[in-house]
């Protein structure tokens, strides 16, 4: 029996083709428009998560700085999660303190490293394509329907929300109507050129000046969304952003001010009950979120690479355990700041570390200038990378390839749109699982009538491997052979057939009789053995 041997074991992680330093003059750019996207989002996420800001910085540098290079992913960006901020809202409840959270993090990640070693990872080869498409497409959505108010200046609360229901009482599409209501035309105004700037520099023309194909559009926008709000700030002082529609990051002046700010884990936790149901609760759902977000970034990998499930999985439990050390928010791989990575032209892991720096550094030199930038402008980043996620011709293309891929990929779309990733992938999954039953019904065997020697002779043939899945169809298949037929069961070929398989057999063999129909079995000693 030839044995087949899988390409890309779950351990073993693509080599990148070129060295880092080839591939640097992309990387660069990419982290730094990475860094753009993810400085408001960890500080949105820290401020939806009832933690303190600075929590969420200090897990975007652990996961650019330590678990990109743990990791064995190119290209995905690890950080504080939009998906754990409800859990880290009732842990912190629940616990008492953001302290007590901190140590059941840093358990967390102790149980995130067992997953690994216990090879827990392979559960992410089992995510069908179809759901995983829709996953991106549903991401693309939802970060073109949640930047809308931002992109108005119309929306103060944080930045990054992901699920339909809101913490501050609105759900996706009540913020846009209310944002149509409330709309800051300079945050406008800004968000508009800035999405001009970002289509312009995106184009072919643009993209043919070497010089200016170096540039990312982000750091474009950047500069131009600082000095469009300076001159209205001089020039129409009504039309200036507000205060709460720019960047906000905590003022720090030295690596010691840092230090002095960070918070540790409260160890007395450990002796309560509840701090370990929440760290079994952060590990898993964070663990989910990364074996789907390393899927979803290696379907968009230009160069198709693969990442090893499970040392994903041991990396985010290194991260985890030291952004709980230092005081950081739960990380896990997240596919809003991979995509926008892959989008920049991020080609190795270098961008996701670059933009881990980057945030570092914003602590502790940049932070005077990095609050002058527009939430519009960056929302409009955001808009663009959510478009290139959800283009309509990947609705397209699903569609031709026939319902059993276009409904999985839509329901999931919808599931996730109104509920949250983890609850649409999961009815993803559901649907997906039907058409994979149902795809698998007569693929444990085949049955045809014997020569017209014997007209009435039908001949069964399993195949090598007869699992419970196939119980269903098998006994249906039985039931519709009509009085006077000789039935041939021949499991001579069969290395395995499923107990349930062979009891329905047997029981198929002892009723034959008395509806007219004889039963021959060759190969099944299994199943004569039941009888007695």
């Amino acid at each position: 029996m030839v044995k087949n041997t899988p390409a890309h074991s779950a351990d073993t992680a693509t080599a990148p083709a070129v060295s880092y330093w080839q591939t640097i003059a992309k990387d660069a750019p990419a982290g730094l428009v990475v860094f753009l996207v993810a400085l408001p989002l960890c500080l949105g996420i820290s401020l939806a998560s009832g933690a303190p800001l600075l929590s969420g910085i200090i897990t975007g540098i652990v996961g650019g700085v330590l678990v990109s290079w743990v990791s064995g992913s190119q290209l995905s960006v690890s950080g504080p999660a939009a998906g754990l901020t409800a859990i880290m809202l009732t842990a912190i409840s629940t616990l008492g303190s953001f302290e007590a959270v901190l140590a059941a993090t840093v358990l967390a990640g102790v149980l995130q490293l067992v997953l690994g070693f216990l090879k827990a990872g392979i559960i992410g080869l089992y995510f069908p394509s179809s759901v995983i498409r829709g996953m991106l497409a549903a991401i693309g959505l939802i970060l073109i329907l949640k930047q809308i108010p931002h992109f108005f200046g119309a929306d103060t609360d944080y930045f990054e929300d992901m699920d339909f229901l809101q913490f501050n009482g609105q759900n996706t599409f009540s913020a846009i109507v209310a944002s149509t209501n409330a709309i800051s035309w300079g945050s406008a105004l800004i968000g508009l050129v800035s999405l001009v700037v970002l289509i312009i520099w995106d184009s072919k023309p643009v993209k043919s000046v070497p010089p200016l194909k170096l540039i990312p559009g982000a750091l474009v926008v950047v500069a131009v969304s600082i000095g469009l709000n300076l001159l209205l700030m001089n020039g129409a002082p009504h039309l200036q952003v507000r205060a709460e529609h720019l960047v906000q990051l905590p003022a720090i002046g030295s690596f010691a001010d840092l230090t002095r700010e960070l918070a540790f884990p409260d160890w007395s936790a450990l002796g309560r009950g509840r701090t370990y149901i929440v760290a079994f609760t952060i590990a898993i759902v964070a663990s989910l979120e990364t074996l789907l977000s390393v899927e979803a970034v290696d379907k968009l990998d230009p160069h198709k690479r693969h990442t090893p499930q499970n040392r994903e999985l041991k990396a985010q439990g290194i991260g985890n355990i030291v952004s709980g050390l230092i005081g950081g928010l739960p990380l896990t791989a997240v596919i809003v700041r991979s995509s926008a990575n892959i989008d920049a032209g991020g080609q190795t892991k270098v961008a996701a570390f670059i933009h881990g720096l980057l945030l570092l550094v914003s602590l502790l030199v940049l932070s005077s200038v990095l609050n002058l930038i527009p939430l519009s402008a960056l929302a409009a980043v955001l808009l663009l990378v959510g478009f290139k996620l959800t283009k309509p011709a990947l609705y397209r293309t699903q569609w031709q390839l026939g319902w059993e891929q276009f409904l999985p990929f839509f329901i999931t779309v919808v599931a996730i749109l109104f509920t949250d990733l983890l609850k649409g992938v999961c009815v993803g999954l559901a649907i997906g699982v039907f058409y994979i039953l149902k795809a698998n019904l007569n693929s444990a065997y085949y049955f045809h009538h014997e020569p017209s020697s014997q007209p009435n002779v039908l001949h069964v043939k399993l195949s090598e491997h007869v699992s419970f899945l196939n119980k269903a169809s098998i006994i249906t298949t039985m039931e519709r052979f009509a009085p006077g037929t000789h039935v041939i069961i021949d499991g001579t070929d069969s290395a395995v057939i499923d107990y349930d398989v062979l009891e329905a057999i047997e029981n198929f063999r002892l009723a034959a009789p008395e509806r007219g129909i004889e039963v021959e079995l060759r190969g099944i000693r299994q199943v004569e053995a039941l009888a007695h």
